[in-house]
């Protein structure tokens, strides 16, 4: 299916590794120019050599950067001054007990989470509304809508962006740009394949058993029982991001294995 987005300028936030990585991947094999960001330029440079290893002729730019700092994202609007399509994917996650998390972890995760995709949003929406035509897509999670006890502090900022993405899109009626948010379950990104071995080394046992565990006792009503793969995301992400989805504005889209089972 011809996704149309040739010649459409795509910055994805946080694009060196996991989903971000494979959006960058699934925009770029739609003919889009794909801003690579991440906060080295080592990162940056090591993502656009993996991506043009599977697609020689991808269209991309990198710019690195720590989007979780307003100098970030004034550095990156500098050098970027537009672009059609804005994935926010940006994000940090640490478990964490409630109690032990503090006023700067927070406030951290926020800044990261949250308030990169709306200093970015709040820039590349002007140049939109004059074309009137783009797309914001904000890469939230199952866990904004199932709060994590593991880590309230990251479920609080993927509801914000839920919230966040559907108060930009009511601005938007009777345009041409829209704003969704995507809501991936368990998917083995960078961090939660850290994250996997962090604990089998600790427990003692293959990765593979830790994985069976926490979806038996973590997320028990997953219906794919197994963490999802970057580029199952990636796939809706890029539809989202094309004409042919015009008509899905506002929405928060689960592409979860099922794990939320609230009905819709």
């Amino acid at each position: 299916m011809d996704l149309d987005l040739k010649n459409k300028v795509a910055l994805v936030s946080g694009s060196t590794a996991g989903i971000g990585l494979s959006i960058v991947e699934a925009l770029a094999r739609e003919g889009a120019e794909v801003i690579v960001n991440g906060r080295t330029k080592e990162r940056v440079d090591a993502a656009i050599a993996e991506v043009r290893r599977k697609q020689p002729d991808a269209k991309l730019r990198g710019v690195p950067g720590d989007l979780g700092t307003s100098e970030g994202a004034a550095l990156m609007v500098k050098a970027v001054p537009h672009v059609d399509i804005l994935v926010n994917n940006l994000g940090v996650f640490e478990p964490k007990p409630f109690e032990a998390i503090s006023d700067e972890d927070w406030l951290n995760i926020f800044d990261v989470n949250v308030m990169s995709g709306v200093r970015l949003s709040r820039h590349y929406l002007k140049g939109m509304r004059e074309k009137n035509w783009g797309r914001i897509v904000f890469i939230s999670s199952e866990s904004g809508v199932q709060i994590p006890v593991e880590m309230i502090h990251y479920g609080v900022t993927k509801t914000a962006q839920i919230a966040l993405a559907r108060g930009i899109a009511e601005g938007l009626s009777g345009t041409n740009i829209t704003s969704n948010s995507i809501l991936p379950g368990p998917t083995r990104s960078e961090g939660v394949e850290e994250f996997l071995k962090s604990l089998s080394k600790q427990q003692g046992v293959d990765v593979a058993t830790v994985e069976r565990e926490f979806f038996k006792s973590a997320r028990p009503s997953s219906l794919l029982q197994r963490f999802a793969r970057t580029d199952e995301v990636a796939s809706l992400v890029a539809f989202v991001c094309s004409p042919q989805a015009s008509g899905i504005n506002g929405s928060a889209l689960r592409v979860d294995g099922g794990v939320v089972r609230a009905i819709p």
